[in-house]
């Protein structure tokens, strides 16, 4: 196998190189006014340690796969065309008023909780460039009223004279019968046709959400919308660095769903948080490999932390309506929850409760920390590790960042310890305290409220920082045992280069399998088949589309289904493609059954209000070998720690005065290696922090186990 795969994330771009049986992990700073240069660093420093040329190298890969932040970015600084909007008659408001809680979607809890300072976000679209047309499509799909064509031009040349880059077609129940979103873009290609100077794009609801729900259906389309110019040059321009640097294939992005697909069939929403995606996959991969259990993945970078979640038996969990930035789509997601807890994270003064707060700003690549010595002032969860003694200044980021201690000193006693009237070393260890305590609590949180315990999960510390706070965090969360996986420090770079090609399409479907009121079960085997077909069409074309064969092409069906009126869908992941007979029902049934129960507990099910599918679902994919994980689980064999290279004094929380604290290098990665805290093992890849009272076990690919003594 030869492979590069990226994860270009806010502060770091992360590289993976698989090379015929070898591994090169490489990072660089991203840049973000030209993700191509970060790339190119890391790309290159990879190539160094190959012993081969760029060109050479990329002449020769099977693929490249790119997982980035671009379109978050983007959303962040409204860097994007200015959109119109045509929808419904009577619709207009629908957007910019949002849902009921608006006001406070996509913001941190404290935030949600402060109603009188609550704000809707700005608009996407505002209102004087959201027109309404004509038309009228019942529930059912039946058009009560047809489409005024000459008001329509009317309205499209109003957006078109208002400065209009894209247009968003948005109708009521098109997702049931889309007909007059497909004759709006007729018109509009009549009127403004493809190949004239000043062509605009036009995107269609029905095309980027399948499921009803008409707010989340529009901010969908209108994300895409934002976004795809700023993708399309972004990516472009990615692309167009490979070419020239002699890659010949096509460029291949992750994606949001857990899959990835080229350029051509990629939607600009589904990169959003494409990157902590491929950290979660990677960790599938690694349950089913090395037989771990229930994972919780939690991914420490330089911007933030994200944490999901992988049960038994490879299951990820999925939004189906997710959260991006500060609005709620409806776009299938692996589940994520994002802190503002990563390395570059600023740390303030918290006048109220007289301590430090930490996050959910941060200070990202560009300035960065203090100590890199790039123009930050404030301080950040990386000044503190620097000032504690927990990183090398002469040897961070493998010795390609110089990190300035007396920056760091500075930052925290101007911003912290004069306020807290105490030395910047303590200072520094509450930030430290402060940030493996929001994390661990970020955990908790997640998993007690899908009814799990942490204690039946194995924890993986990965990302940039992962392996430095691992400690921290389990003793935190109250666990004795967390591990660093392989390839730790790139971790998510791992996993882009691990997904599957694979599509997403869903459609709703208000199908009831058993009627409680007339007592009497689904018989309409057409419909339900003839819908499954189509979702089946639409994948089948997206992978013909990047040059698969039809029996590459493998399907799953999924149904979102729920008792009577109940709000809350489960979804259910079957092994029938299609219904044939009265049994297929009941297995339908009997599967749903299982699962409300295993997510709800034994005798939670209400068959007798009757069960319906409110959603179907198909995912297409064609599989691709990925990289092999071998048993990492601690072995018998244990071996002595080597040599430290120096020693240094080290502060730790609960901990009085400076640890002398031995320093090791590469040669503690040498599978059953083990070390008692306080220690530090610093490679080219990331820094491992053993606190007092932890012990360290190196394992296979440099997978690491930290586990209490006497746990």
């Amino acid at each position: 196998m030869k492979r590069v795969s990226v994860d270009i994330g806010g502060t770091f771009t992360d590289c993976f190189v698989a090379w015929d049986g070898r591994t090169v992990e490489s990072k660089a700073l991203t840049t973000h006014q030209n993700l191509a240069l970060g790339f190119n660093d890391a790309l290159q420093a990879a190539c160094r340690e190959l012993e081969i040329s760029e060109r050479e190298l990329l002449s020769q890969v099977d693929s490249v796969r790119y997982a980035t932040t671009l379109g978050t970015n983007a959303l962040i600084e409204r860097k994007g065309p200015r959109l119109g909007l045509l929808t419904t008659d009577g619709f207009r408001s629908s957007v910019p008023l949002t849902r009921a809680k608006g006001y406070s979607t996509g913001l941190p809890y404290k935030q949600q909780m402060d109603v009188p300072n609550a704000q809707r976000p700005d608009a996407i679209i505002p209102i004087p460039m959201i027109q309404e047309v004509r038309e009228r499509v019942d529930y059912a799909g039946a058009v009560v009223m047809s489409l005024d064509e000459e008001h329509l031009r009317d309205q499209m040349r109003t957006l078109v004279d208002k400065g209009a880059e894209a247009i968003v077609v948005v109708l009521a129940n098109s997702v049931v019968n889309p007909v007059h979103e497909l004759r709006i873009r007729e018109i509009f290609l009549e009127e403004y046709p493809g190949h004239m100077l000043g062509a605009i794009p036009m995107l269609l609801s029905h095309q980027v959400a399948g499921r009803k729900g008409e707010y989340v259906r529009a901010m969908s389309t209108i994300i895409d919308g934002f976004l795809h110019q700023v993708m399309y040059h972004g990516l472009g321009t990615l692309e167009l660095n490979l070419r020239n640097a002699g890659y010949d294939k096509p460029m291949l992005c992750n994606h949001n769903s857990g899959g990835m697909a080229q350029l051509n069939s990629t939607d600009a929403l589904q990169t959003v948080h494409s990157g902590p995606v491929s950290g979660i996959a990677a960790s599938e991969h690694l349950a089913g490999q090395t037989g771990l259990g229930n994972i919780v993945a939690t991914d420490m970078g330089g911007t933030s932390f994200d944490i999901g979640i992988v049960v038994e038996g490879g299951v990820k969990h999925y939004d189906f309506n997710p959260i991006i930035e500060r609005w709620m789509v409806s776009v299938p997601m692996v589940h994520l929850v994002t802190l503002g807890a990563g390395g570059g994270s600023i740390c303030r003064f918290d006048r109220m409760f007289q301590t430090v707060q930490v996050g959910p700003e941060s200070a990202g690549s560009d300035p960065g920390p203090a100590c890199y010595d790039r123009g930050g002032l404030k301080p950040t969860v990386t000044d503190a590790d620097l000032v504690l003694g927990y990183l090398d200044p002469a040897n961070y980021a493998g010795g390609h960042i110089k990190l300035n201690p007396r920056r760091s000193k500075q930052a925290i006693e101007e911003h912290l310890a004069e306020e807290l009237d105490t030395s910047v070393v303590e200072c520094a260890k509450l930030i430290k305290r402060t940030v493996d305590a929001n994390m661990a609590n970020g955990i908790a949180r997640e998993l007690r409220t899908r009814g799990y315990e942490p204690e039946h999960f194995t924890t993986l510390a990965y990302g940039g920082n992962g392996p430095l706070h691992a400690c921290g965090i389990a003793r935190a969360l109250g666990v004795k045992r967390i591990l660093a996986p392989p390839f730790a420090s790139v971790f998510s770079a791992v996993g882009a280069g691990n997904m599957s090609q694979l599509h997403i399409h869903e459609m709703s479907a208000w199908t009831t399998l058993f009627d409680a009121n007339q007592q009497s079960f689904f018989k309409d085997y057409a419909k339900f088949n003839g819908i499954v077909e189509e979702l089946e069409r639409r994948g089948r074309e997206d992978l013909l589309r990047q040059g698969f064969e039809p029996a590459q092409i493998q399907y799953r069906l999924e149904l979102d289904m729920r008792y009577g009126n109940q709000r809350v869908e489960t979804a259910v992941v079957t092994d029938l493609n299609r219904v044939t007979a009265p049994e297929h029902v009941l297995k339908l049934i009997d599967q749903f059954h299982s699962r409300y129960g295993e997510r709800f507990g034994a005798g939670s099910q209400t068959p007798e209000a009757g069960v319906r599918i409110n959603t179907i679902r198909v995912c297409s994919y064609v599989a691709h070998p990925g990289i092999a994980f071998s048993d990492i689980k601690p072995g018998s064999k244990v071996l002595p720690p080597p040599a430290p290279v120096t020693t240094r004094d080290c502060h730790f929380v609960g901990v009085e005065g400076a640890q002398k604290t031995a320093i090791y290098n590469d040669a503690a990665l040498e599978p059953g290696t083990q070390i008692d805290g306080p220690a530090i093992v610093v490679t080219r890849a990331t820094t491992y922090l053993i606190e007092p009272g932890w012990r360290y076990q190196a394992a296979a690919q440099n997978a690491v186990w930290f586990s209490q003594i006497g746990g």
